[in-house]
């Protein structure tokens, strides 16, 4: 008889998710790896295909999801992430956050299994408070670009919370903010992955307004820990994870061609409507809840970004 916990991570093949497929197989679960491939590359989770701990379903979460047998946990994660994705396509990344979610908080309740959701920093929209605390409530333009992707996740925030509240269901909230690292999409339009691959292909860097916008960067690894130690533990209200080493994004722009000994230019493009001037997670109930901090400083987890992006682009 299996005794092996058994986990449902959805958005398996995308970044955050394919690293989670990783983590519990290494903690010897059954995973069941569930995407679409609309941003998802499976190239990601190949290497986890002969293992019989794994299986891969693929589906699109805006559709009723079915899984067969008992289930102990759900890990949503599907969605477009990005503004590059998100612009492309607004009416799929509402449908995830809102249909998606509907249908595995479904999932949850019949399966009696504890679900976390995958939120972000960018319920907090462009913030007046500095750092963002979670009892923050965000200033977010729900009509403006941007608002398909924010308000996606502050709806797939409410509707978790009022599963667990009036179904009773076990639930898990996690607000992301920015995350690096190998797997990252190419073209993800990003600062990181943009100043990465632009460094490499002899382009110019671009900073869009005039770089004193920050951002607040946080290695994968670091993020997935403080996934999994939420999931396990006992707190069901939304908790900030991420790296609160803040950095304007011209400085961020001067450290990419430091590492990577490039000699091109930085160049300035106008701010896109909406785009956050200052992103950094208060992490005090991380810390104190979970005894979450992250280990690994933005130097290293560069140069390992560095060399994952070298090797994918064959230099």
């Amino acid at each position: 008889m299996n005794t092996k916990k058994r986990v449902l991570i959805t958005g398996a093949a995308g970044f955050l998710g394919s690293h989670l497929c990783d983590r519990f197989i290494k903690e010897g679960y059954n995973v069941i790896g569930m995407d679409n491939l609309l941003t998802g590359n499976i190239r990601n989770i190949e290497h986890l295909f002969p293992l019989k701990e794994f299986e891969y379903y693929h589906h699109d979460v805006t559709k009723f999801v079915h899984v067969p047998g008992e289930l102990d946990y759900i890990l949503h994660f599907a969605s477009p992430a990005s503004p590059i994705d998100y612009l492309k396509m607004p009416i799929q990344t509402l449908k995830v956050g809102a249909l998606g979610t509907h249908n595995l908080l479904g999932l949850a309740k019949e399966k009696k299994a504890r679900i976390l959701v995958a939120s972000t920093s960018e319920v907090y929209g462009d913030p007046n408070v500095h750092p963002q605390p979670e009892e923050y409530w965000g200033n977010v333009n729900p009509v403006g670009p941007r608002g398909v992707y924010d308000e996606a996740k502050r709806f797939m925030e409410s509707i978790t919370m009022a599963y667990h509240n009036f179904h009773g269901v076990d639930t898990r909230i996690i607000r992301i903010f920015n995350t690096y690292g190998p797997r990252m999409r190419l073209d993800d339009g990003r600062a990181l992955p943009a100043f990465m691959s632009q460094a490499l292909t002899g382009q110019d860097l671009t900073v869009f307004g005039d770089g004193s916008q920050t951002r607040s960067f946080c290695y994968v690894d670091d993020l997935v820990e403080g996934i999994y130690r939420l999931l396990l533990g006992d707190y069901h209200l939304p908790v900030n994870i991420g790296n609160p080493a803040e950095i304007s994004l011209l400085e961020f722009a001067e450290e990419i061609i430091a590492l990577t000994g490039t000699k091109q230019k930085i160049v300035f493009q106008p701010l896109p409507k909406d785009d956050p001037k200052q992103r950094k997670p208060d992490i005090t109930k991380a810390r104190q809840l979970l005894g979450w901090e992250p280990k690994v400083d933005r130097k290293k987890g560069l140069k390992i970004t560095y060399e994952y992006f070298k090797q994918a682009l064959g230099k």
